[in-house]
């Protein structure tokens, strides 16, 4: 079994990429044109690293969804979800149509039968690929979720790539704070 899926080859795709290839993780990733379409990807990303079908990411460990907003409903039709962890990298920019919820709870329904936790959206994808090691210090990425042993898989994953973690709680409290225009949206933290 591959340890990371990514479903979305843009650059979020390729940050998320980079982070679990850092943490010694082997990656598959997709996107909609299909896995003869990543080949400049997949030589870039290295060994480790390997394109294939959204059904194909859908069979790792963890899967990331790293697609635009408005394209998450299509990008996870159709696709099995039986207890995989899946990263919600998203943001809603709009985030004025969710009805008092968050993105995150909305992805969740999307995803029924998964565990979702919500990671990686406050950072821009260049400074999430690079190394979160700075200024004698580790760069800081928030995750939030309701299940513990999800938060668990995603937490160990960010650790292992350099980054200092901090868990929010679950996805209405901490995947509050992540959306876009609320506190931690766009904060880039080095904890020393």
């Amino acid at each position: 079994m591959t340890d990371v899926g990514i479903i979305g080859a843009g650059r979020l795709g390729h940050a998320m990429a980079r982070v679990a290839l850092r943490a010694g993780r082997s990656v598959v990733i997709a996107n909609s044109r299909g896995p003869e379409s990543l080949t400049s990807v997949v030589s870039a990303l290295g060994e480790g690293a390997w394109a294939g079908t959204r059904a194909d990411t859908a069979g790792a460990a963890i899967v990331v969804i790293a697609v635009p907003w408005d394209r998450v409903p299509e990008a996870v039709n159709g696709l099995q979800w039986n207890s995989q962890v899946v990263i919600d990298a998203t943001n809603d920019w709009a985030a004025d149509h969710l009805d008092g919820r968050t993105s995150s709870e909305i992805v969740a329904d999307l995803v029924a039968g998964a565990r979702v936790v919500k990671a990686a959206n406050t950072l821009g994808a260049e400074v999430l690929a690079s190394d979160p090691h700075q200024a004698d210090g580790q760069r800081v990425i928030f995750i939030s979720g309701d299940n513990d042993n999800a938060k668990a898989g995603v937490l160990a994953l960010f650790k292992d790539a350099g980054f200092a973690v901090i868990d929010l709680g679950d996805l209405a409290t901490g995947g509050a704070m992540q959306q876009i225009h609320h506190p931690l949206a766009g904060v880039n933290l080095i904890r020393l």
